[in-house]
């Protein structure tokens, strides 16, 4: 049984723009609930952020099947700043920088643009620093330093222009400090472990653990197993050939730690076409970055 609150993905298709015959996705069928944490693990080319790219609305990938449903909503029929209004939220691989735009005012953006609701409040403008009819300036400063705080992050972070000249782990707990401010009902996390060493990958999980609660389900997208010795997922799912291949605990991401993504997609009757070498978990990423 579902409701209204789950996220409910039914035999999603999807292909880029570009190339509408070619579907990545092939059928997808996931339920992830309030409160529940689902990893989704795969090889190189398998559908992974394309998958996180599609909930979310992105334009240069087109829905040739398939329903979303959320919050009592066709997810699939809005625009991806209602989604994201509706309370959906997803963390990028590579957060893009934008020199002049400080990180406080982007944050304060976002999150006025938030309280106008789905349907949009005419008397909330989120680009009014004065009068946006959110969040004023006094209450903004003390939910930022709050979850600052949260993230032990310092306060000075939040007069820098965004993402510009930060290191992986900085884009990285941004994408946190985001999240912890927007306090979304759906969280999608596209390899937030990616290029980042072992300290800033604590440091990261630390983050999402302190956000994680019975209100908002998880969706993360990672290639290292090692992401899930600090957040411990509900369920983990392997992504291949376009499609969910096999669901399983966190037993299962230690299986494919050890032995790669071949001999699993040989037991559920997929040709993976490569060798299984070339389908081991890779070890560690070639950047690292505090």
């Amino acid at each position: 049984m579902t409701n209204d609150n789950d996220l409910v993905i039914r035999d999603l298709r999807v292909a880029p723009v570009a190339a509408p015959e070619r579907e990545i996705l092939k059928g997808i069928d996931l339920t992830v609930r309030p409160g529940e944490v689902h990893a989704i693990m795969g090889p190189n080319g398998s559908g992974k952020t394309t998958l996180a790219y599609a909930l979310m609305g992105h334009p240069a990938y087109r829905i040739t099947g398939g329903q979303v449903s959320w919050q009592g909503r066709d997810v699939l029929a809005l625009s991806a700043d209602k989604r994201a209004r509706l309370g959906m939220f997803l963390a990028f691989q590579y957060p893009t920088a934008i020199p002049g735009l400080s990180v406080a005012s982007f944050i304060r953006s976002a999150m006025n643009a938030k309280l106008q609701g789905v349907d949009k409040d005419p008397n909330i403008d989120p680009t009014d620093m004065v009068r946006g009819g959110g969040l004023n300036m006094g209450q903004f400063r003390r939910l930022m330093r709050d979850k600052m705080g949260l993230l032990k992050m310092d306060e000075a972070f939040a007069s820098r222009y965004v993402n510009e000249g930060f290191s992986g782990g900085e884009k990285k707990r941004l994408e946190m400090l985001q999240m912890a401010v927007l306090e979304p009902k759906m969280a999608i996390l596209d390899e937030t472990d990616s290029g980042l060493d072992i300290d800033a990958l604590r440091i990261v999980a630390e983050g999402v653990n302190a956000m994680l609660n019975p209100d908002m389900g998880v969706l993360l997208i990672t290639h290292y197993q090692r992401l899930l010795n600090y957040i411990t997922p509900d369920v983990v799912h392997v992504l291949a050939v376009g499609r969910i291949v096999k669901t399983g605990g966190k037993d299962l991401a230690l299986r494919l730690e050890e032995e790669g993504y071949g001999p699993i997609l040989r037991e559920e009757g997929y040709d993976a076409g490569v060798s299984d070498e070339a389908l081991l978990l890779p070890v560690e990423p070639a950047e690292v970055a505090r």
